[in-house]
C-alpha cells in the first residue's frame, strides 16, 4: 500500500512540472518561428529526449493559432482578392490568344531553329575538341620545354658544368614546376631537383678539397720561386753594384778613356710569371684558382656563401698552423727554406685571392692570418738563432729570411717584426764571426812557412795581390813572381774581406740604411783584437831567426796596405763614399804587431851585432899610431850589414828597413860609447880615439848609402858616438859647458860620461896628448881645457 501512496503524491508535482516545461518550450518555438529562424535545435532536443509527439503538439498548436490569424486577414482582404480574380478572368482570354500565337511562334521556329540547332550542336562539339587538342598541345609543348631543360640539365651535369645546370634546375623550379600537366612528371621533379642539387654541391665540395690539398704544394713551389726570383734581382743588384765599385776605382785612379755605361734591366713585373692571368688562370706553376672560385660561386648560387666563406677560411687557417709546424727531426738549417717558402706561397696565394675573389676572404682576415704567421715566424727564428753556435748557418737563415721579407713586402705585407728579430741577433752573429775567423787566422798563421810566395800565372797574382791592392805598383811583374810576403798575407786578407763581405751581407736587407759605422766597429775588433793578437802570439812563440822576423816584418807592412783595401771594400759595400771612409780612417790596426815584429827583428839583429863588436876587445886603446881603415870590429858589423840591406831591399819597404836599421845604428853606437865609458876600457890615448872616429865615419858611410834618401835620418842613430868623437878630439872641449853649443853641437851626450871619458883619455902616463908636443915642452891647451873642463862638470855634478 505504501508505494502506491508515494505515486499519488508525485504525480501532481510532476504533472505541474512538465507542464510549465511545455509551455516555454512553445512559447520559444513560436518565438523562433515568428522571427524566420532555425527549428533544427528543438527538432534535435525532441528527438534526443525521444518526445517527437510533444513538438508535433506544440506544431500543431502553433498552427491552429496562426489558423485564425489567417482567416482574419483573408476576411480583411477578400474583397481584394475578389477583384483580383474578375481581372485575372479577364486577363485569361488574352493569356489564350497570346498562348495560341506562341503556339504559332514556336511552331515556326522550331520548323526554321531544328537545321540550325543540329549544327550548333556539331560546332560545340567541335569547339570542345579543338579546345581539348589546343590544350593537349600546350601540355605537350609545356613538356617537351620542360624536357629540353631537364636534358640540358643533365647535359651540364655530365661535362662537370655546374653553373648551368643549377640555372637549369632554378629554371625549372621557377618557370615549370608549378605549372607541370602530368602530376607523376611533378613528383619527378621534385624529388630530382633537391638530389641535382646536393650532387652539385658534394662534387664542387670535393673538387675544393682536392685543390686544398693541391695548393699546399703549389704555394711552397711559389714561395721558393717567387723568393728565387727575389734573390736574383738582388744579385743583379749586386752586380751593377760591382761594376759601379770598379768604375769608380777606375775614376778614383784617374785612368784616362775610361767611358762606362751602367744598365739596369726594368724588372718592375719580375713576379708576374709566378701569379696566375687576370682570370685566375694557371701560372707557370699550375697556380690555379679556378677550383674555388667554381666552389665560391656554386655555393653563392645554391645561397651558403657565408656557410662556404667560412668553412674556406677555417681550412685555410688550418693548413698555416699546419705550415707553422717545425720537424725535430730535421735540422732547422735543411729545413728553414721549405718552411718560409710555404709560408711566402701561401700568402702569395691569399693576396691573390683578396684581390680577385670578391669577398671570399676580407682584409681584416689576412692581417689576421699574417700577425700569427709574423709571430710564430719571430718565435722559431729566436728559438733557432738561440741555438745556433755557428755565424754562417745564421748568415744563411738570415739571407733567406731578408728574401722572404722582400718578396711579401711588395705584395704589401709589413715584414718589420722579422727584421726586428735579425737585427735583435746582430751582435751574436758577429761575435761568431769572430769566434770562426779567429781559428781560421789561427790555422793560417800556423801553417806560415815564413817563406816569400812564389807565384807562376797571372791568376794566381791577380788572385793573391790584386784582388787586395796590396801591389807597390801598377806594372805587372814577370812570372814567376817571387812576392816580398808569405802566404799567410793572403791568406790573412781573404779571411779579413770575408769578414766584412758577411758581416754586410748580414747587415744588408735588415732594415738598416746606415750600417757602415757597426761593420767598421767589428772589422776594428777582428783586426785590432783577433789578427793582431794571434800576430803577436805568433812573433812571440814561433819566430827564432833574422830571416823569419825579417819575413813578419815584410809582411806587416804588406798587410798595412791590405788594412787601407779593407777600409775602402767595407765602405764599399756598404754603399757609402770613400771620403767618408777616408775622413774615419783611424791609426794602423796591427801597430802592436808591427811594431813587435820590428822589434824583434832589431832584438835578433842587435844579437848579430854584439857577437861582431865582441871584437872590440881587440882594439889597441894605447896605439901609437891611428888606423886608416877602421878597426876590426867595425869592418865586419859593416860586412853583415851590407848583405842583410842586399837582402831585406827585396822584401822589406825601405821605412821599416831604415827604422830598423837607425835602431841597429842606435845599437852599435850606444855600444861604442859604452865599451868606453865602461869598466873594461881603463884608458886610451888621442890615437885610439882617431881609431873609433874612423870606424863612426865607416859607419856613417854606410848610412850614406843607403839608397832610400833618408841617409841623414840613419846618421842620426850614430849621433851619441859622433857627438862624443867630435868633443874628444876638439881643439876646444870646453865649449861643451856653453849651453848653446852643446844644445847644437852635443845634445845626446851624457855629462856624466863625459866626465868619466875624459878621464881616462886626460892620464898622463898615457901621454894622451902626445901628438900636440913633445916632453918636457910647455902644457898644451888641449890639456887645460879639457881638465878645466872635467873639474866644471866634477863641480856640477
Amino acid at each position: 500500500m505504501y508505494p502506491s501512496k508515494t505515486r499519488r503524491k508525485v504525480a501532481p508535482a510532476t504533472a505541474n512540472g512538465g507542464d510549465s516545461a511545455d509551455k516555454l518550450d512553445q512559447l520559444l518555438l513560436s518565438s523562433v518561428i515568428c522571427n524566420g529562424e532555425d527549428i533544427g535545435p528543438f527538432v534535435r532536443k525532441a528527438f534526443a529526449s525521444g518526445k517527437p509527439e510533444t513538438l508535433s503538439h506544440h506544431l500543431r498548436q502553433f498552427y491552429r493559432s496562426k489558423e485564425s490569424e489567417i482567416e482574419e486577414v483573408c476576411k480583411a482582404h477578400y474583397q481584394d482578392f475578389i477583384l483580383a480574380v474578375d481581372d485575372l478572368r479577364s486577363l485569361l482570354s488574352d493569356v489564350d490568344l497570346l498562348k495560341s500565337a506562341l503556339s504559332d511562334s514556336n511552331s515556326k521556329l522550331q520548323s526554321v531553329a531544328g537545321p540550325l540547332l543540329t549544327s550548333l550542336d556539331s560546332y560545340v562539339e567541335a569547339q570542345n575538341v579543338s579546345k581539348n587538342v589546343d590544350l593537349a598541345l600546350k601540355s605537350i609543348v609545356f613538356c617537351v620545354k620542360l624536357m629540353e631543360l631537364c636534358s640540358r640539365a643533365n647535359f651540364h651535369l655530365s661535362n662537370n658544368n655546374f653553373y648551368m645546370a643549377l640555372k637549369c634546375t632554378d629554371s625549372i623550379e621557377s618557370e615549370f614546376l608549378d605549372k607541370t600537366p602530368s602530376s607523376t612528371l611533378k613528383r619527378m621533379l621534385e624529388k630530382q631537383i633537391p638530389a641535382v642539387r646536393s650532387h652539385i654541391e658534394r662534387k664542387v665540395n670535393k673538387e675544393f678539397g682536392d685543390w686544398l690539398v693541391e695548393i699546399r704544394v703549389v704555394s711552397r713551389n711559389l714561395g721558393q720561386l717567387a723568393i728565387g726570383q727575389a734573390s736574383s734581382a738582388r744579385q743583379r743588384e749586386e752586380d751593377l753594384r760591382i761594376k759601379q765599385r770598379q768604375a769608380e776605382e777606375q775614376t778614383r785612379l784617374s785612368l784616362r778613356d775610361c767611358v762606362y755605361a751602367l744598365h739596369e734591366e726594368d724588372d718592375e713585373d719580375g713576379l708576374n710569371g709566378v701569379e696566375s692571368d687576370s682570370n685566375g688562370g694557371t701560372g707557370l706553376l699550375g697556380f690555379d684558382l679556378t677550383p674555388l672560385y667554381r666552389a665560391y660561386h656554386i655555393h653563392q648560387t645554391l645561397g651558403l656563401e657565408d656557410r662556404f666563406k667560412q668553412y674556406y677560411f677555417e681550412n685555410r687557417k688550418l693548413q698555416l698552423t699546419s705550415d707553422f709546424q717545425v720537424s725535430s727531426m730535421t735540422p732547422f738549417l735543411e729545413s728553414h727554406q721549405t718552411f718560409f717558402a710555404q709560408i711566402a706561397g701561401f700568402f702569395i696565394v691569399e693576396d691573390r685571392i683578396l684581390r680577385t675573389g670578391g669577398s671570399l676572404i676580407s682584409k681584416i682576415e689576412v692581417e689576421n692570418l699574417w700577425e700569427a704567421a709574423v709571430s710564430k715566424m719571430c718565435s722559431v727564428l729566436e728559438d733557432q738563432f738561440s741555438r745556433m753556435q755557428t755565424a754562417n748557418h745564421l748568415l744563411l737563415i738570415k739571407d733567406y729570411v731578408s728574401l722572404l721579407g722582400v718578396t711579401l713586402r711588395r705584395y704589401g705585407y709589413p715584414v718589420d717584426a722579422l727584421l726586428d728579430v735579425l737585427s735583435k741577433h746582430r751582435d751574436k752573429y758577429h761575435e761568431l764571426l769572430l769566434s770562426d775567423c779567429r781559428k781560421q787566422i789561427s790555422e793560417a798563421l800556423s801553417a806560415d812557412k815564413f817563406e816569400q810566395m812564389l807565384m807562376k800565372k797571372e791568376y794566381e797574382y791577380s788572385m793573391n795581390v790584386l784582388s787586395f791592392q796590396i801591389q807597390t805598383s801598377d806594372i805587372v811583374p814577370a812570372f814567376p813572381y817571387v812576392a816580398p810576403f808569405s802566404s799567410t798575407v793572403p791568406d790573412c786578407c781573404r779571411i779579413v774581406r770575408s769578414f766584412i763581405e758577411d758581416s754586410v751581407s748580414f747587415m744588408s736587407y735588415g732594415g738598416q740604411l746606415d750600417f757602415y759605422d757597426v761593420v767598421k766597429k767589428y772589422l776594428d775588433r777582428l783586426l785590432g783584437e783577433v789578427l793582431d793578437e794571434a800576430l803577436l802570439k805568433l812573433i812571440t812563440t814561433s819566430v827564432h831567426g833574422v830571416s823569419q822576423a825579417m819575413q813578419v816584418a815584410a809582411n806587416m807592412a804588406v798587410l798595412e796596405r791590405a788594412c787601407d783595401f779593407f777600409s775602402r771594400h767595407a765602405a764599399q759595400l756598404s754603399g757609402i763614399p770613400l771620403r767618408m771612409a777616408e775622413r774615419s780612417r783611424r791609426q794602423f790596426p796591427l801597430n802592436k804587431a808591427r811594431d813587435a815584429a820590428e822589434d824583434m827583428l832589431s832584438g835578433l839583429l842587435k844579437a848579430k851585432v854584439d857577437g861582431f863588436m865582441t871584437l872590440i876587445e881587440n882594439v889597441n886603446w894605447m896605439a901609437d899610431e891611428p888606423l886608416q881603415n877602421g878597426n876590426e870590429y867595425v869592418n865586419e858589423v859593416i860586412i853583415y850589414l851590407e848583405t842583410l840591406v842586399s837582402t831585406a831591399q827585396q822584401i822589406l819597404p825601405a821605412p821599416v828597413l831604415r827604422r830598423v836599421l837607425q835602431d841597429v845604428l842606435c845599437h852599435i853606437s850606444e855600444m861604442i860609447v859604452g865599451v868606453l865609458y865602461g869598466d873594461s876600457v881603463k884608458r886610451f890615448n888621442i890615437n885610439a880615439i882617431m881609431g873609433v872616429d874612423v870606424d863612426v865615419r865607416l859607419l856613417e858611410s854606410f848610412a850614406d848609402n843607403f839608397t832610400d834618401g833618408e841617409s841623414n835620418q840613419l846618421k842620426t842613430a850614430l849621433a851619441e858616438s859622433r857627438q862624443l868623437m867630435n868633443l874628444l878630439l876638439s881643439n876646444h872641449p870646453e865649449n861643451f859647458l856653453n849651453p848653446v853649443i852643446r844644445e847644437r853641437s852635443y845634445n845626446t851626450l851624457d855629462y856624466r860620461k863625459v866626465v868619466t871619458i875624459s878621464e881616462k883619455l886626460r892620464d898622463p902616463s898615457d901621454r894622451l896628448f902626445g901628438t900636440f908636443g913633445s916632453r918636457g915642452a910647455k902644457a898644451n891647451p888641449k890639456k887645460k881645457s879639457l881638465d878645466a873642463l872635467i873639474k866644471k862638470l866634477k863641480d856640477v855634478s
